[in-house]
């Protein structure tokens, strides 16, 4: 039986050529070349959406440094996804600031609006919604991210409006 630290994958011939040049820029700036597991990760998911195994395999044989090791930074931040995702990720902070603030009313017009519940992508895969312990925005609950955009002071209603506009490819303000 394999275990994790014994499949190889070589990096050269699954990663592409811009991938590899990423994460050598992140290693050079790097104190170790494991110092920049967490770049990596991230170089990768950019360019593919997520983290799959193979391409957890190809970066430890790039920074060769052990699979297990790398999967314990994958699997640390709740940024990096170990399994595909949707074009749109949804993080919905459940901070006691959100809950206090009707985070649940927008939990519910969220899962009602998409017909899906945390973890799960819609069919046509454009949403995917996780839960978040904290998105630092207490003074401004309910908040969420998608992308790199925070909204804050949601309401059930904005929370649709903005899933709307993101479907529809809109630039939500």
């Amino acid at each position: 039986m394999e275990t994790i630290d014994t499949i190889t994958i070589d990096y050269q011939h699954y990663l592409t050529a811009s991938e590899i040049a990423a994460i050598e820029h992140e290693a050079s700036i790097m104190e170790t070349r494991e110092a920049a597991g967490i770049e990596a990760l991230k170089v990768v998911q950019n360019h593919r959406g997520w983290v799959s195994d193979d391409s957890l395999y190809a970066i430890s044989d790039l920074l060769a440094m052990p699979v297990a090791q790398l999967e314990g930074v994958a699997t640390f931040y709740n940024l990096i996804y170990r399994q595909a995702v949707g074009e749109h990720v949804i993080h919905l902070c459940d901070s006691i600031a959100c809950h206090l603030t009707d985070m649940n009313g927008v939990l519910e017009a969220i899962k009602q609006h998409l017909q899906i519940d945390y973890g799960q992508t819609t069919q046509d895969g454009k949403f995917t919604l996780l839960s978040n312990a904290c998105l630092g925005g207490c003074d401004k609950a309910p908040v969420m991210m998608i992308g790199s955009m925070h909204y804050e002071q949601l309401t059930p209603d904005r929370a649709v409006e903005i899933l709307q506009q993101l479907a529809n490819q809109e630039l939500p303000s």
